[in-house]
């Protein structure tokens, strides 16, 4: 019995020392890992190396000051540069039709007849009067003047009549030529209102004439660049249906006051319109100019990125022995196709990275794959 414990006993004190043993040799091993990692080595690898420091690949632009025009675009609406509803000016029976929808027409061009039959009786009968009282009074004047025969009272009344009948002979001669419609102005017929047999009166509508070459685009653009926009600035014009075409013209017209509804302006385009594409009514975009900056300092909007406190470019620097970068806090300007202005935090000659700037921090090691002036 007294072997069996001290067998036991043995065994004992056989565990607990290489419980000791195993937690000597953990210890040791943790403490060489928390010095190799202390100094940088690595474990695994007799004599440890030093960690390389992170190098991001990147893309830079050089930045130099160039001009920049930035713009405003607005939709409009395509309008005839003059459409007119030509009326009769005289009283009668449409005689004759000379001109249909779709027709082009030529200013003066005769578009149709009123019936001129008591018009033409009535100008024989004040041309017969008028020759009748301009002899009686040719006759009077020279009794008068020459012979002293008659009294003055007669010669003048003689001299009334004679331009009094001369008178209402050009008022019917007028009202002859207004017999015949005619257009004032070159362009389309866009529709007809008459047919022969139609009973017109002053002021009836005969013809609607369009002229579309030029078309006047008419837009609407906020009241807060009011101050911006001048007459005579450049204008380009796209429609979503013409993907293909652009139009170029000028303001000829910018409003003086502000839609109360809308709270914008009036500019009117001037575009040429040889083939006739642009129709009125249609919808367009108009892009023109707001301002022009001689120097501006410029970079693509990707570049810039936005910070607790604002937004900020990366910048590479050369110390000498490598290369870094420094992160470099901007204000922005206006932006336009992909690029936008910077008003502070850049000089000419500043390499701004334009790829891989997602990846970096200020300070981060860089090398630089490509290298080129701002585009």
């Amino acid at each position: 019995m007294n072997v069996m414990n001290g067998e036991r006993q043995n065994t004992m004190h056989m565990r607990q020392w290489l419980g000791l043993v195993a937690l000597a040799a953990s210890a040791t091993s943790v403490s060489c890992g928390a010095a190799g990692e202390a100094d940088g080595s690595q474990g695994g690898e007799p004599g440890g190396s030093v960690a390389p420091a992170r190098v991001v690949n990147v893309e830079i632009v050089i930045v130099q000051p160039e001009p920049f025009v930035e713009h405003v675009t607005v939709t409009g609406e395509v309008e005839a540069q003059r459409d007119v509803s030509v009326t009769s000016e005289e009283t009668g029976i449409i005689r004759e039709v000379l001109a249909d929808k779709g027709d082009t027409v030529r200013e003066g061009q005769p578009l149709a007849r009123i019936d001129d039959r008591l018009l033409r009786a009535q100008r024989d009968q004040a041309q017969a009067e008028a020759s009748l009282t301009r002899e009686t009074w040719e006759r009077q004047r020279r009794l008068w003047e020459q012979d002293s025969i008659g009294t003055e009272l007669a010669y003048l009344q003689a001299r009334y009549r004679a331009e009094t009948a001369q008178a209402a002979l050009r008022v019917l001669d007028t009202r002859l030529e207004r017999a015949t419609i005619a257009a004032p102005l070159a362009g389309i017929v866009d529709d007809r209102f008459i047919e022969v047999g139609s009973q017109v009166s002053p002021g009836t509508p005969v013809i609607r004439i369009v002229d579309v070459n030029p078309v006047e685009i008419v837009a609407g653009i906020p009241e807060r660049f009011s101050g911006e926009i001048r007459r005579g600035a450049e204008a380009q014009v796209t429609f979503d249906h013409l993907p293909d075409e652009q139009f170029f013209g000028r303001l000829s017209f910018v409003g003086m006051t502000v839609d109360e509804q809308s709270r914008t302006f009036a500019v009117e385009v001037a575009v040429a319109n040889p083939a006739g594409s642009l129709k009125p009514g249609m919808v367009a975009r108009v892009r023109t100019a707001r301002r022009s900056l001689v120097d501006a300092i410029l970079v693509r909007r990707d570049a810039v990125l936005r910070s607790e406190d604002g937004y900020i470019v990366y910048v590479a620097m050369d110390t000498g022995e490598r290369q870094i970068v420094e992160a470099r806090r901007v204000t922005l300007g206006a932006s336009e196709a992909g690029r936008v202005v910077i008003g502070e935090g850049l000089e000419a000659g500043d390499r701004v990275v334009v790829v891989g700037q997602q990846q970096l921090a200020s300070g981060d090691v860089i090398r630089i794959v490509r290298q080129q002036g701002d585009r």
